[in-house]
């Protein structure tokens, strides 16, 4: 039997029992971190804890937490399946935990990258100082597909255009956060987050008593606070409602879930109309003025007068009601330059630009394709790095070279050659794991972490956020599309001993 133990201190911990058979190959254990680096005080009694579970019992009442998540409906779907597209998100019972040191670091970086990137959407839709001091290729913001003309001179309250934001963060085997992607546009998510958290109260209270974790269950009321600071100016009680393309989208549960947190209306484009560059809602006791719009649809979508003409999801004069200030939208229309994957690539500039600071949280490094030195390295080198189209999400278009086939990797040249300026391309980081319950026992898969941030006034970061888990042996395709599932996040209170 393998056995291992591992000492901090006094503190102690032998695994014998549910960690008997785990071992990481030297990938960095967000639970047990690196062997070769002592433990944090901080995760030795959830260890102790967790070890002492039974095997047998774990599956079982895992199992008990994938029947209650069908009964419950919290489902996503998967437009490319369609046999099968409503599904649950897979759940894995082993927390991932993180301490309160690592989630200081985490706070405090994704604080500085939504603050950046807020200062940034100013900047491009009004002076664009940052264009012509040549810190960002002008061509790349102005030619790109989510820059909106229609917000060039357009206020927005306390300059926030991302309310809220969804930080993609990764560690690799030395230990260090850093950031892969940002979602400034509908980053979705956050109520798995939640649910996740429901969920481990009921099925595994027993794990969690005492332990010392920061609540989740506040975030409906934190969203709505941000909203309500960021209504137009002179309402004593603003109207927020949740404006979602309806049931056949992939994230209507999250959809239902925030308005219901929220305790606000849930509307689709056929519940709004405007009259005298002011927005309305039709309700049975007849129309009710909306000041906040947290919207659930793309830009293309939310208005057939000023966007796509054929859309039947929006709401015909909703962007000139919103140009004259009588109603919030959050996210801002425009906010999709900030998340481009060609632009994440000069964040660490953007960041020092605005702030005169250095980033908390680093990029992976990040080689864009457009530019001829990158298109050659990423040619060079494809069967080393991992190929991304900059306007895909959701794991849809990547090449990861090391683990393609001969043919894919033919069919990715092509592709850069043909197309260079829809791609960047990155080294593969070997993910950080946590420790799994699979089908052969415990065992490490790859994970993510998605921490979610709500702006109004100031910037607030829900405790954890997503931890996306790649469910298959070997995967680092994190995305609940490509067979993903998710974990509880757990951050730690901070502890005498945890202080810095």
């Amino acid at each position: 039997m393998f056995f291992r133990c591992f000492k901090r201190g006094e503190v102690k911990i032998s695994t014998t029992d549910l960690f008997s058979a785990y071992q990481t190959n030297d990938l960095y254990c967000e639970l047990f971190g690196n062997v070769a680096r002592a433990l944090r005080p901080d995760t030795e009694a959830v260890i102790s804890r967790l070890s002492a579970l039974d095997p047998e019992r774990l599956k079982e009442r895992a199992r008990d937490a994938e029947r209650e998540l069908y009964n419950l409906g919290i489902t996503f779907t998967v437009y490319t399946q369609k046999d099968v597209i409503d599904r649950i998100l897979p759940f894995d019972v082993l927390p991932r935990v993180i301490d309160a040191q690592d989630w200081q670091t985490i706070n405090e970086g994704v604080v500085q990258r939504v603050s950046a990137i807020n200062h940034f959407l100013h900047d491009i839709y009004h002076e664009g100082h940052i264009l012509k001091d040549g810190i960002i290729p002008a061509e790349l913001v102005l030619g790109n597909s989510n820059y909106r003309p229609e917000m060039e001179g357009l206020t927005v309250p306390y300059g926030t255009y991302a309310h809220i934001s969804g930080i993609d963060i990764v560690r690799g085997e030395d230990g260090r956060f850093r950031v892969l992607e940002d979602n400034a546009r509908t980053p979705s998510g956050v109520s798995y987050v939640v649910e996740n958290r429901h969920l481990m109260q009921r099925a595994f209270p027993d794990l969690m008593e005492g332990m010392g974790i920061q609540p989740v269950s506040n975030y409906g009321q934190k969203l709505h606070e941000a909203l309500v600071d960021v209504a137009p100016p002179h309402i004593p009680e603003p109207q927020v409602v949740l404006l979602s393309p309806g049931s056949y989208n992939s994230a209507y549960f999250e959809h239902i879930f925030l308005a219901r947190e929220m305790g606000v209306p849930l509307v689709e484009g056929r519940d709004l109309t405007v009259e005298n560059d002011r927005v309305y809602m039709k309700t049975i006791s007849g129309q009710r003025p909306v000041d906040v719009i947290y919207r659930r649809l793309n830009d293309d979508f939310l208005d057939p007068q000023v966007f796509n003409p054929d859309s039947l999801l929006g709401c015909p004069g909703l962007m000139t009601a919103y140009a004259k200030g009588n109603v919030t939208l959050a996210n801002a229309v425009g906010t999709g330059v900030a998340d481009d994957k060609a632009v994440y690539a000069y964040m660490p500039r953007i960041i020092s630009y605005y702030l005169d600071q250095d980033p908390i949280l680093d990029n992976v490094e990040t080689h864009i394709c457009r530019e001829r030195e990158g298109l050659q390295y990423t040619l060079d080198h494809l069967e080393e790095l991992v190929i991304k189209p900059v306007g895909e999400a959701g794991g849809y278009g990547i090449t990861v070279g090391p683990k393609a086939s001969p043919e894919e990797l033919e069919a990715c040249r092509a592709n850069l050659q043909d197309n260079p300026a829809n791609y960047i391309s990155q080294p593969m980081i070997n993910l950080s794991v946590c420790p799994t319950l699979t089908d052969e026992g415990i065992a490490p898969r790859h994970v993510d972490l998605r921490p979610f941030a709500v702006t109004g006034r100031d910037t607030w970061v829900l405790p954890g956020g997503l931890t996306r888990v790649a469910l298959r042996k070997g995967s680092i395709i994190v995305n609940s599309s490509q067979g993903g599932g998710s974990k509880d996040t757990w951050v730690l209170q901070a502890t005498q001993d945890s202080q810095p």
